[in-house]
């Protein structure tokens, strides 16, 4: 199967990184061929350790993105949320298909800028670098020049419960002020065309504009592609792709106000 090749390529079309968070993962291939068949630009899947913000349990193990390789021709993004995560790991995440690693700034330490070259030159893989709201927006600029993406979350009471398609994130309005700063950041070191930005969290079909006009290229969105008022939606019943389908056509919109063939045109 040819993969789609979207990570990296960054152009007038914001795109969807459909993430994995809120599936039924009992119909988890279906889910995946129905955001593809919906427009999807790549799959997110978020891979905890257990340990990882002391959540108890693991989530996201390599057994799923084993069972969804095969079943998607869409690239697929491993973002770690773990504690100083391996060399061990991101050769079995190559070995099992992944496209991109994201790799957490906060909880990587001295090794982050060692284990993005790994990816990028042993590995041949696209690699990216993430933080949640909180973590300084200078904290990115060295790695600028070496990755394809940055990921910037925003923050989430994860102890509230939610319910219908309500996100657990909170996109305070400093968010877009930390996008368009991240953008300049990409814009200074000439890497506007090769370095997607993503705004990870609480995205919906309402704020995706603000974002746009900011430089965002990429939107990670779950719960706007998987839930509905009554709970997940259920695949095969159209209700995921008509989802992705409405959101594209914001995106596209917003896409068309604020960026050109070669980025940002809205400053």
């Amino acid at each position: 199967m040819v993969t789609k090749e979207k990570i990296g390529r960054v152009g007038e079309q914001a795109k969807i990184a459909a993430g994995l968070f809120w599936a039924d993962y009992g119909y988890l291939a279906a889910t995946v061929e129905e955001l593809e068949q919906g427009g999807a630009d790549w799959i997110h899947i978020e891979m905890r350790d257990g340990k990882y913000m002391d959540f108890a349990a693991p989530r996201g193990g390599i057994d799923i993105l084993d069972g969804i390789r095969p079943r998607t021709s869409l690239e697929i993004e491993v973002q770690l949320q773990m504690m100083r995560p391996s060399f061990d790991l991101f050769r079995q995440l190559k070995d099992l298909g992944a496209n991109l690693i994201s790799l957490p700034i906060e909880t990587t330490g001295e090794m982050l800028m060692q284990q993005v070259m790994f990816v990028k030159e042993t590995l041949g893989l696209k690699v990216g670098v993430w933080a949640w709201q909180g973590t300084p927006i200078v904290s990115f600029e060295q790695y600028v020049p070496f990755v394809d993406i940055l990921e910037y979350e925003c923050k989430a009471p994860f102890w509230k419960p939610t319910s219908g398609a309500k996100s657990p994130h909170t996109v305070d309005p400093i968010m877009y002020e930390n996008i368009g700063r991240l953008h300049q950041m990409i814009v200074s070191a000439g890497r506007e065309p090769v370095c997607d930005l993503m705004e990870d969290g609480g995205l919906n079909e309402g704020n995706v504009d603000g974002f746009i006009s900011r430089g965002m290229t990429v939107g990670e969105f779950s719960s706007p592609l998987l839930k509905g008022k009554s709970g997940r939606f259920t695949p095969g019943s159209g209700e995921i792709a008509a989802a992705v389908r409405s959101l594209r056509a914001k995106m596209e919109a917003a896409s068309a106000a604020h960026r050109g063939p070669s980025g940002l045109t809205t400053r």
